[in-house]
């Protein structure tokens, strides 16, 4: 895939058997890309391979042990490149949830009473609870980045009276799972460090989008989820060493003391990990370079010129209908591919299921976890946002059907 200029959308589709399924006669159209991706070939066949050679747990002295361990180590190893990390600040989980309230015990064990965390208006509640649920059991104070609810971006003009040297920790996501927003989080950062706070990144969302280099975004702990990446259902911490080293995870008694395996409560998804490395590499074939690393970079910033280029395409068109409500940044403010909307007049639900049921498009309809954006933008009473989102796999035609598609639901007089 890496060696032609134009991007090798045909190449692209050949790789995922999703897109081979039909709906009531109809290919199906897979916009819902921020729910979960669909798995790339590579991915399914490594976790079947896995699973039919036989699984088996850690630390045993036979070759199924062995071969889960190599497993394990292959994975971390990928994901250290994604992310310009090390091998050892790799962890996994059941999912991003999960392990943020696991994560969230762990860190809040040396914080006291008057203590003070930072959360965000626009976040998915992921990173959110977690961090109520703690200070409302340790009397912390929580202080939020607020919102522009017309702008749909953070506001900032308050970020040193709202991050002070009380602060402990930072929450915020990387780029908004609802509205695509990517987040100004190096400036949030730079103003946490100086402060000696922690700054947990969420970039479930952002992930599938663009190169993330985790020391440069400026996160000391960065939780991610292989199933938006064109992979299984696993979830991903990584958490640079020196932090990682003083965390004391909640436990059972002789669970290993180092890192990263000390935050890995339990048999973890072993079939799933297998899938992990080659959902990784599926991303690196965009690119070139010597290393992995250098090909994930290059790759993502053709995976994102593409992307990009069809949400434009959706967005300008939209924006020519008079009974679309597109809420999304200014056209400077960096987006995913990303576009939530409303049809004047028809639910998000019948929206959906029209496309659904009438097109074979699925598009996903609610306020996906972000409820506080939903609630400053007015849209969670009636439904939340009607929300598309593209993977590398969508291609131009895809795009013009569900326009087309659109602006048969917008003629109509009444709703579906």
């Amino acid at each position: 895939m890496a060696n032609s200029n134009e991007f090798p959308i045909q190449a692209v589709r050949q790789q995922f058997p999703a897109l081979n399924r039909t709906y009531k006669g109809k290919p199906v159209i897979y916009f819902d890309g921020p729910g979960g991706s669909q798995v790339v070939r590579s991915s399914i066949d490594s976790i079947a391979q896995y699973m039919m050679n036989g699984g088996a747990n850690l630390h045993g002295q036979f070759i199924t042990s062995k071969e889960t361990e190599a497993v394990i180590a292959e994975a971390k190893k990928a994901i250290a490149d994604l992310f310009g990390a090390s091998v050892d600040e790799v962890a996994f989980g059941a999912n991003m949830t999960t392990l943020t309230f696991a994560l969230s015990r762990a860190l809040s064990r040396t914080w006291k009473k008057g203590d003070e965390i930072v959360v965000t208006e626009i976040d998915h509640r992921a990173n959110v609870d977690p961090w109520l649920a703690i200070a409302e059991d340790l009397g912390l104070v929580v202080r939020w980045l607020r919102v522009d609810p017309e702008g749909l971006t953070l506001d900032l003009s308050d970020l040193n009276s709202i991050i002070t040297e009380k602060t402990r920790l930072v929450a915020v996501g990387l780029a908004s799972n609802g509205v695509g927003t990517i987040n100004q989080v190096e400036q949030i950062s730079r103003r946490a460090r100086a402060m000696g706070a922690l700054v947990y990144v969420d970039a479930v969302h952002a992930t599938p989008h663009f190169s993330i280099q985790r020391d440069e975004l400026g996160a000391d702990l960065l939780l991610c989820s292989a199933y938006k990446f064109f992979g299984p259902h696993v979830g991903i911490a990584v958490i640079r060493s020196d932090i990682f080293e003083g965390i004391k995870p909640y436990k059972l008694q002789p669970a290993p003391e180092y890192i990263p395996d000390k935050l890995e409560t339990g048999t973890q998804n072993h079939e799933g990990i297998a899938g992990i490395m080659p959902a990784i590499d599926f991303i690196a074939g965009f690119g070139q370079g010597a290393t992995r690393a250098e090909r994930l970079i290059s790759g993502f910033s053709r995976i994102e010129e593409y992307e990009n280029r069809l949400a434009e395409k959706i967005r300008t068109e939209m924006g020519t209908m008079t009974k679309i409500k597109l809420y999304q940044a200014k056209s400077a403010v960096r987006k995913t591919p990303t576009i939530a909307f409303e049809v004047e007049g028809i639910s998000p639900v019948e929206v959906c299921r029209y496309m659904a049921e009438e097109h074979g498009i699925f598009v996903a309809d609610g306020h996906f976890y972000a409820t506080t954006l939903g609630d400053l933008t007015g849209v969670n009473p009636r439904g939340g946002w009607v929300r598309v989102g593209l993977a590398p796999y969508n291609s131009d035609e895809e795009v013009d059907l569900f326009l087309e598609a659109l602006r048969e639901i917008t003629s109509r007089t009444k709703s579906c």
